[in-house]
């Protein structure tokens, strides 16, 4: 089926109780594992990609393969662009064929946020693509966003309401605790936050930096109103992580052929593991009716 919005795949999974995994993808085989893992779960799907990448390969690279991999699916699949701070690279996206993009003006005041905001809310709804947006500011490395550890700012659940009934955002990452890349230890999240938050805000939250955070931790925060979970750092280390594997028993390995299939394969389990832990298997046949 073609790409679709991940507009209504996050109101239902929120109205349901359950999250959708959203994986940031690097390469053609990272892509294509995180789809084989969608369609034999049965999971709706964000396939995410960062600036960094999109710089590096192109949008109209990924778009076309991403556009490939769900039309030869039984899953809805949504390509995502993630943090994103360039109007004219999100519009580029849009045009390419990214069904929901995120413009991050969190490191703004509020005001400078929502003019931002509102101005890819109107090119975007348009266009029939999901927009999200961030308020505070979620810790750790994002390409080359970098919010150090004592400039993280929790998100205040009075202005995340006022924030969505300014912008229309469809979606929203409001910062909660958690953080990009893996923990140096156990992740200090707000539940309480999250709950005043979701009190407040009926669209979709979501979950940044989803990488390491315990499984009670994850349940907890979809229970709370996360809808969509952000996966990067650990699916790059499972992959990274085989392809090592094959050149230390195999030093002198030039096909890529041969350690690309077992890199594929280790991220896909991953994958996997991750829809299981979002609650998200099976949910496909609730979205498509088949």
């Amino acid at each position: 089926m073609p790409l679709v919005s991940s507009t209504p795949l996050l109101q239902q999974a929120r109205a349901n109780g359950y999250c959708i995994g959203a994986f940031n993808v690097h390469t053609l085989e990272m892509l294509q594992a995180v789809v084989e893992a969608a369609e034999e779960t049965q999971s709706p799907l964000i396939i995410q990609s960062t600036v960094g990448t999109v710089k590096h390969l192109g949008p109209e690279y990924i778009a076309a393969a991403a556009t490939v991999a769900s039309n030869l699916s039984s899953v809805p699949i949504a390509l995502h662009l993630d943090h994103c701070t360039d109007f004219d690279l999100i519009v580029r996206c849009i045009r390419a064929g990214y069904t929901s993009v995120m413009i991050d003006a969190s490191r703004f005041p509020f005001e400078e946020n929502v003019r931002q905001t509102l101005k890819v809310v109107e090119v975007a709804k348009a266009a029939g693509v999901n927009i999200e947006a961030e308020l505070g500011k979620v810790g750790g490395v994002e390409d080359d966003i970098v919010v150090a550890e004592h400039e993280a700012l929790m998100a205040d659940p009075d202005e995340c309401a006022k924030f969505v009934e300014l912008t229309g955002v469809p979606t929203l990452a409001p910062a909660i605790g958690t953080a990009h890349g893996i923990y140096k230890g156990e992740p200090k999240i707000d539940f309480d936050r999250i709950k005043r938050i979701a009190d407040k805000v009926e669209v979709p939250l979501v979950l940044h930096g989803g990488s390491g955070i315990p499984e009670e931790q994850v349940r907890r925060c979809v229970s709370l109103g996360m809808a969509k979970m952000n996966v990067a750092t650990e699916l790059r280390i499972v992959f990274s992580d085989a392809i090592k594997e094959v050149f230390a028993a195999n030093p002198d390995e030039n096909d890529p052929r041969s350690y690309m299939v077992p890199a594929k394969k280790a991220l896909k389990e991953a994958a996997i593991e991750k829809m299981r832990l979002c609650g998200s298997i099976g949910k496909a046949k609730e979205l498509t009716g088949r």
